[in-house]
């Protein structure tokens, strides 16, 4: 237990130097670190910085500042969407098998489809087609539960009725799947921004919580994050003339949609059954194009997309395409020649960071339901300044104390724990900056209570030393049973608590994840320190001074 060989001696300094070198560009500031790029905002490390760690801690809203957002995720849009889809599905199960069944109606009232038959003698034939559009519904496991999607019934009061709903199994499951696609969606998008460490998390049924630290504008999150970016696009109908605002009557399978980048606008009538939709995108990005004067939007489809984009423009050469996004069209370009390579351009009134922004959406997807801002608020940075020095004064409270009764109560191996202690500490913020975590004001509680624990051990370690030399064991030995005997002790201790902080951090969000992330992380190098360090820096001491009694 008192030996150390070269490779851990090697391993020990390497993971101190290491910790060094993580912690050292939270104390350097970002302008001796990076280089900006003035167009586009992007860094480079410059110097020094190239070779070794630049990221730093990351500020979360409570000390930094930002942005509180809560969405409502609009589910009365995503009933009436599956209504509309299951009257679809009615229609097409009634006319589209052999023989076909003739129905007077289908239409959605209130929350069920109702099935109007042409003869009261077809009822029969059509509930048990209708029946069978009812499956199980899909689990949180991805499996088939009891409960089925649908609920099909014939309707006591007419005898050419047939009544459909969506059962309360089904629309929970429709719930929980919009809300955690929401998520996901504004997810890509916050991270499409290149936003540090934004908190995404479902609060209650229907509302999703979001946090971005840094970000002092919300409306500029919110027209990100709330925007439905459903992308569509159309052959335009030239032969019909809107008029100049939009409403002129159109005839069946038509529509009029705005163009937005036009002054004054524009109205244009275009097919209203799209030709591709924003699902065959895999990707757009911001590039130049000759055709145009400043950056453009390009994009390209997948492979399924590009057959289809590559027919609609071979048989249409000559005419105007539009493409639709939220119900605005965003560019009408002329089809000069077929387009096969499945990728094209978006041009436009657009700067750099308005392209990006299109960019960042088209990325993400568009939302399975609009989002609507239930609450919003800036915390300012200088309320969160206040909270990192009030932490730092706590801090260096904490550990001023902790360095006063350790050296008092221990002598020189107060001193060793001491430092540890600080050893400790670089590590733990090393750790958070090489892991790119986000420090709140739970996560410096998290630092401190380390502190506490870690001063715990050390305490152990030495009282059990103590107790060994009054036993009249010699220095070295009583180093060595004080180590050996306490370590199973602090070791079990450490497990239950890292487990703990495990539990927090896989089911809290936010803040409760910043304690749980500095506290796992503070538990591992507490271990290192109590057992490796502060033991290393007793053997050197016991090797040079030879002391016959044991200070303690």
């Amino acid at each position: 237990m008192l030996q150390f060989g070269r490779w851990k001696l090697i391993s020990i300094f390497a993971i101190i130097i290491l910790g060094v070198l993580y912690t050292l560009p939270n104390l350097v500031p970002e302008a001796d670190r990076y280089s900006i790029n003035e167009i586009d905002n992007s860094r480079e490390p410059r110097g020094i910085w190239r070779w070794i760690p630049s990221s730093t801690v990351n500020l979360g809203l409570d000390l930094q500042g930002g942005s509180h957002i809560v969405f409502e995720v609009n589910m009365a849009e995503v009933r009436a969407g599956q209504l509309e889809t299951l009257a679809a599905d009615a229609r097409q199960t009634l006319r589209g098998e052999t023989p076909p069944l003739l129905a007077r109606s289908v239409a959605v009232i209130g929350e069920e489809v109702v099935v109007l038959m042409a003869r009261p003698e077809d009822r029969d034939a059509a509930f048990e087609r209708l029946s069978d559009l009812s499956q199980p519904v899909t689990t949180a496991l991805g499996q088939p539960g009891l409960a089925q999607t649908l609920t099909v019934r014939r309707d006591p009061s007419d005898a050419n009725a047939i009544r459909i709903a969506v059962t309360p199994e089904q629309l929970l499951a429709i719930r929980n799947r919009t809300v955690t696609q929401s998520i996901e969606v504004i997810r890509r998008r916050l991270d499409g921004l290149g936003t540090t460490d934004p908190t995404i998390a479902r609060q209650g049924d229907t509302r999703v919580l979001v946090q971005v630290p840094g970000a002092s504008d919300p409306d500029a999150i919110i027209a990100i994050v709330g925007a439905q970016a459903s992308m569509s696009f159309h052959l335009v109908d030239e032969t019909i003339n809107p008029g100049p605002n939009g409403q002129a009557r159109v005839p069946p399978g038509r529509t009029i949609y705005p163009m937005t980048d036009t002054n004054p606008v524009q109205y244009l009538a275009v097919e209203t059954a799209s030709r591709l939709t924003g699902e065959n995108l895999t990707q757009a990005n911001v590039t130049t194009h000759p055709n145009y004067v400043g950056p453009v939007v390009g994009f390209r489809f997948d492979t399924q997309g590009a057959l289809v984009f590559g027919d609609m423009t071979r048989s249409n050469r000559g005419k105007r395409f539009a493409i639709l996004l939220d119900g605005e069209i965003i560019t009408a370009p002329t089809i000069n020649e077929p387009i096969l390579s499945g990728s094209g351009v978006i041009g436009g009134s657009y700067n750099y960071e308005t392209a990006q922004q299109l960019v960042v959406l088209l990325n993400a997807g568009a939302l399975p339901a609009s989002l609507t801002p239930v609450e919003q608020r800036t915390v300012l940075a200088s309320l969160g300044q206040d909270q990192i020095q009030s932490g730092q004064t706590a801090v260096m409270i904490g550990f001023l104390a902790v360095i006063i009764f350790m050296i008092a109560a221990y002598g020189v191996f107060g001193v060793f724990a001491t430092l540890a202690l600080l050893v400790n500490v670089i590590l733990i913020m090393g750790g958070l900056s090489g892991i790119g975590a986000t420090l709140t004001l739970p996560g410096i509680a998290g630092i401190i209570l380390t502190i506490g624990m870690a001063v715990d051990a050390n305490v152990l370690i030495y009282e059990r030393i103590r107790e060994e030399s009054k036993l009249g064991r010699t220095p070295a030995n009583a180093l060595q049973a004080g180590y050996e005997r306490a370590f199973s002790a602090i070791f079990d201790a450490n497990i239950t608590t890292f487990i703990a902080a495990a539990v927090l951090y896989l089911l809290g969000a936010g803040p409760v994840r910043g304690f749980a992330i500095t506290l796992g992380i503070g538990i591992i190098t507490s271990v290192f320190t109590a057992f490796v360090f502060s033991r290393l820096l007793a053997v050197i001491w016991l090797r040079a001074l030879k002391p016959k009694t044991m200070p303690l």
